[in-house]
Parts: C-alpha cells; sequence; structure tokens
C-alpha cells in the first residue's frame, strides 16, 4: 500500500502543477470541451497518478494472473501458453449452407465454432409454423430436428472442435441434439467441449427471445447444470451474457453489474436446487461486448472478473479457485458498426478486438465490418478472422501478461467500475434479487436511460461517430451483401415434411407424453426426456409445445 504522507505530498505536488504548469496553458489554449467523461457519467481527468488510487494494495486489487481475485487474467501465462479462441458467430439459411461456411472458416484458421440460429429455432417453432413465415435461416441456421443438426455438423468431428451455441430458451433442445450427434459420431458426452449461452434473464431484459416465464425457466436452467456436471464435466452450462445488455443501450457499469446479479440469480436457483457451487461454479462461462472506448473496456472486463471472484467467495462461500474464475467469451461491438462508411468498421473492430484481449478474453468474435447491411460475406469474415490472427501473430501484446495492469488511469477505472457495479447489485438485492428487479421494470428503465443519453449525445454532436454525425461522405456501400435465398425456406419445409413421414411417430408420440409427465412433476430433470425425444426425431416446436402447454408462456410487461 502507498504510504500516506506519500500521498499527502503527491498530492500537494498535483496541485502545484495544476497551477503553475497546467492552468496557464488552459488559459491560452483552452481544451477541445469542458468536461471528457466514461460512457457511465464519471469525469475524466488530463492524468491520473497514485492519488487516483491511494488505498491501492497489490495482492488484494491485483495479485498475479491465475491466482486470486484473477484481476490480471484466469491462467498464470495467459496467451503465452495458447491464444484465445478465434470463434466467429456464423449461421444462415439451411444446415447444408452453415456447414460450408463452418469448414471453410476451420480451413482458414478460426479454432472454434459459433452458431448462429434463426429466430424460429430460437424461441421454439418448426420452419413450417405460421409464425415462422419469413424468418426462416434469415438471422441464423433453420434447425428443426436432429436430422438438421446431423448435417450442420456433417465431416466436423466433435471431440476435436469446441462449439459455442448462441441459444436460450431452446437451449437444453439444442445441447440434447448435440449430445445426439455425438453418440453418433462415436464420441463420448465427457469429451464434449463447449458452450450453450443459456441465459434466459438477459432475455426478458434485452434481448426478447424467450418463451416461459422465469420460474419454470429458471427450472430447465438448473436441470442443465445438474445434467452436465454429470455427464459433461468440459461443457460450459451457461454463457452469462452482458453482451445483449450492452447492445439494448447499457452502459459499462450496467453491463457487468447487470451480468453479475444474473449469474448471482442462477448461482442461488442452483444452489437451492441442491448443486455444490464449487462444482458447478467451474462450468459457468460470461459473455460480454467490446465497444470503442478503449481503456474503458480494458477496466471493465478486470473488473468484472475482479467482483465475480468476490462474490462467489464471499456470497457462495466457494473454495475451490477454479469456481472462482470468471471465464468469458468476447463479442465486438455490433451496435458501434455502422452503414456508412461501412469500412470504417474493420478500424472499430480491431480496436475492440484489441480491448478484449488486453482485458484477458478467452475466446473472441470479431464482427464483419458488413454486417450493418447484411449477413457478412466470406471476404468480410475473413476479414475479421485475420484483425484477430494479427493481433495475435503480429503486435506482441500476447507476449505478456496483463501489460497494462498497474498503470494509474487503468486502475483507477478498473476501482470505478467495480464500485459503481457493486451499488447497482446492492439496489438489485433490495428488490429481493434480479428477477423481482426485472419484474419490477428497474433493470430495463436503468438501460433505457443509458440509451436515451447515448443517443441524444449522438444527435446533439457531443458524441462524434465517424461518418455518421461527422466526417460523412457520400461513399458507396460495398457491392456484395449476403442475402439468403427465399427458396431455402421452401427446402427447409419440405425437408420438415418428409422426416414426419419416414420417422417412428408412435415413438414421438410417446417420448412426447414421458416430457410431459416429467414437466408437471417439479422434482424430475427434464434433460434426459429431451434428449430421448430429440432422438426419436421430435422437432424443436413439438418439444417447445409440450413445455408451452405445462409451463404457459411469458408476456413481457409495459415499461413506462
Amino acid at each position: 500500500m502507498i504510504e500516506k504522507e506519500r500521498i499527502k505530498k503527491l498530492k500537494s505536488q498535483e496541485e502545484q502543477w495544476k497551477e503553475k504548469v497546467l492552468m496557464p496553458v488552459l488559459k491560452r489554449f483552452p481544451e477541445r470541451k469542458e468536461r471528457f467523461e466514461t460512457s457511465f457519467g464519471a469525469e475524466i481527468k488530463q492524468v491520473y497518478t497514485p492519488v487516483d488510487i491511494p488505498e491501492f494494495d497489490y495482492m488484494n486489487h491485483l495479485g498475479f494472473p491465475g491466482r486470486y481475485p484473477f484481476t490480471r487474467g484466469v491462467q498464470p501465462t495467459m496467451y503465452r501458453g495458447r491464444f484465445w479462441t478465434m470463434r466467429q458467430y456464423a449461421g444462415f439459411g439451411t444446415a447444408e449452407e452453415s456447414n460450408k461456411r463452418y469448414k471453410y472458416l476451420l480451413s482458414q484458421g478460426q479454432t472454434g465454432l459459433s452458431i448462429a440460429f434463426d429466430l424460429p429455432t430460437q424461441i421454439g417453432y418448426d420452419s413450417d409454423d405460421p409464425m415462422a413465415e419469413g424468418e426462416v435461416g434469415k438471422v441464423g441456421v433453420a434447425i428443426d430436428s436432429l436430422e438438421d443438426m446431423e448435417i450442420l455438423f456433417n465431416e466436423i468431428p466433435l471431440d476435436k472442435v469446441s462449439t459455442s451455441m448462441t441459444i436460450n430458451s431452446t437451449a437444453a433442445i439444442l445441447l440434447a441434439m448435440y449430445i445426439a450427434v455425438a453418440e453418433k459420431q462415436g464420441v463420448p458426452m465427457e469429451m464434449l467441449k463447449g458452450t450453450i449461452q443459456n441465459d434466459i434473464l438477459k432475455e426478458y431484459i434485452a434481448r426478447g427471445t424467450y418463451i416461459f416465464p422465469p420460474e419454470p425457466s429458471m427450472r430447465i436452467i438448473t436441470n442443465i447444470f445438474e445434467y452436465c456436471s454429470k455427464y459433461l464435466p468440459e461443457f460450459n452450462t451457461i454463457s452469462i451474457s452482458g453482451y445483449h445488455i450492452r447492445e439494448a443501450g447499457a452502459d459499462a457499469v450496467q453491463e457487468v453489474a447487470f451480468t453479475l446479479a444474473d449469474g448471482i440469480a442462477y448461482v442461488k436457483a442452483a444452489i437451492e436446487a441442491g448443486l455444490d457451487p464449487n462444482v458447478f461454479g467451474k462450468r459457468l462461462s460470461f459473455f460480454f461486448n467490446a465497444h470503442n472506448n478503449f481503456f474503458e473496456e480494458i477496466a471493465k472486463f478486470r473488473a468484472a472478473r475482479r467482483l465475480w471472484a468476490k462474490i462467489m467467495r464471499e456470497r457462495f462461500g466457494v473454495t475451490d479457485d477454479k469456481a472462482l474464475r470468471l471465464r468469458f467469451h468476447t463479442q465486438t461491438g455490433g451496435s458501434t458498426l455502422t452503414a456508412q462508411q461501412p469500412m470504417n468498421n474493420i478500424v472499430r473492430v480491431a480496436f475492440q478486438a484489441l480491448a478484449a484481449v488486453l482485458g484477458g478474453t478467452q475466446s473472441l468474435h470479431t464482427n464483419s465490418f458488413d454486417e450493418a447491411l447484411g449477413l457478412p460475406t466470406e471476404e468480410s469474415v475473413t476479414i475479421a478472422l485475420r484483425t484477430q490472427q494479427i493481433i495475435a501473430h503480429e503486435t506482441g501484446v500476447a507476449d505478456v501478461v496483463d501489460p497494462l495492469g498497474g498503470s494509474y488511469y487503468i486502475e483507477y477505472l478498473t476501482n470505478e467500475i467495480e464500485k459503481r457495479a457493486e451499488e447497482y447489485i446492492k439496489r438489485i438485492d433490495e428488490f429481493g434479487g434480479m428477477v423481482r428487479a426485472i419484474e419490477e421494470g428497474y433493470v430495463q428503465k436503468e438501460i433505457l436511460n443509458s440509451a436515451y443519453k447515448t443517443q441524444l449525445e449522438v444527435e446533439n454532436g457531443e458524441k462524434i461517430i465517424v461518418g455518421v454525425n461527422k466526417f460523412t461522405t457520400e461513399a458507396n456501400k460495398p457491392k456484395e451483401i449476403l442475402k439468403v435465398d427465399q427458396e431455402l425456406e421452401e427446402k427447409q419445409k419440405a425437408r420438415l415434411k418428409k422426416l414426419r413421414e419416414k420417422r417412428d411417430n408412435l415413438r414421438v408420440k410417446k417420448m412426447l407424453e414421458q416430457l410431459r409427465n416429467a414437466a408437471v412433476d417439479d422434482k424430475e430433470n427434464l434433460l434426459p426426456h429431451i434428449i430421448e425425444s430429440v432422438k426419436a426425431y421430435a422437432t424443436i416446436g413439438e418439444i417447445s409445445d409440450v413445455l408451452r402447454e405445462v409451463f404457459g408462456e411469458y408476456t413481457e410487461a409495459v415499461i413506462l
């Protein structure tokens, strides 16, 4: 800890510098604006010194990489051992189309798959359901049954590839399909590596692809925790997502606070279901956004890691270091991409990716420059992947662990984000937890207020977006924009019709009835019944409909 007398002396010297050096310059040459501030409203000074971190204690605030409080990273060697997983989020049209894209990305050096599912798949509708019309394969791949999943992973060995699936309300069904495909490939469950997003609370907050009310949704999640802790020890059972919270308009502090508050709710629910946080805590993972404010983003990742370790140890009594570690995936900010001058997005993404690496991410997706216009093309997704590879192999930033650790500004920001996030979590506790805070609309209102503030700053010119509200030109859009052919929807419907004709429908009916009975009995784990239904080639819509009948559907409250 820096001695109080030294701080006092330094503070006096800083005041002298301000009076004799800084003020005369400011009188002659005023700064660009009256106040510089972070995304969360904290004022940014001209320079930072030990005065700004007076209570700084190396071991309690930083420590060493791979040790509590994990501020400097979850592994002792970080990227000196191996690089982060380069995981490009991809999926569109049918399983055949997406399979081709995955093979292409793997051939270009991608080290993990990240699957985007279309909206009908995300909310439990088959491709031939009237609710799915016009949406099949548009924002991700259409998966109706195990047959589609078999095609999606054709010639992709699941014992060699780590797969992340961005799926929430239907996560149990897609995980069941993944397990069934692995079994057909002869891959034991214990060898499977990957992540299902499985974070339903942020759907109620920010994204909207929910099906069931919170209580049965939390039951399904804890069922997944329980099943995977027994049979899929290498699989991450949830990716607690701040990404979509940030995309909805949250600032950096809100992203950390609301994500960790969701995490607290999941851990609490799992403990109440009789699970050991020292066991399931090892398979929790997180998903954060990387925005444009470079230093703020680096500090955000470090603050989240330190705060989560403290929460798990102090609130839940976790003693296993591996269950204290906040491991996270990062995706560069989709909402920061501009349709105007889209090539500028390459630069934005590069800095965002660099912030994620300097912040200690475990895996990374870099957005393609054309995603504000449509699905990424092969050219644009290759540039996005090459961005990661250049950072890894050419910049040298991966050669040392936490290179910005000890920077007065970085440490001040880390402390400030942690402190403000803790204040939010305390308020959420006062509501009775995250579920109650969501039901009351508190979280949504905070995000809406932040989004409104940011939009006003852009419209007033206080916040500059290059190519949008300043430095504008009549630049041409890219000539090639990938669009999903409408014929693919018809092809998907035809395959689904043929599947229903050739499968054993008596077996399907039997498996779905067993699932319904298990859903009524709130003590029974649903995963084994969902897996058997999937193996019988029951569709995602049929399985979801059975659960809808038992659990009902969630209707969003109007937040004013």
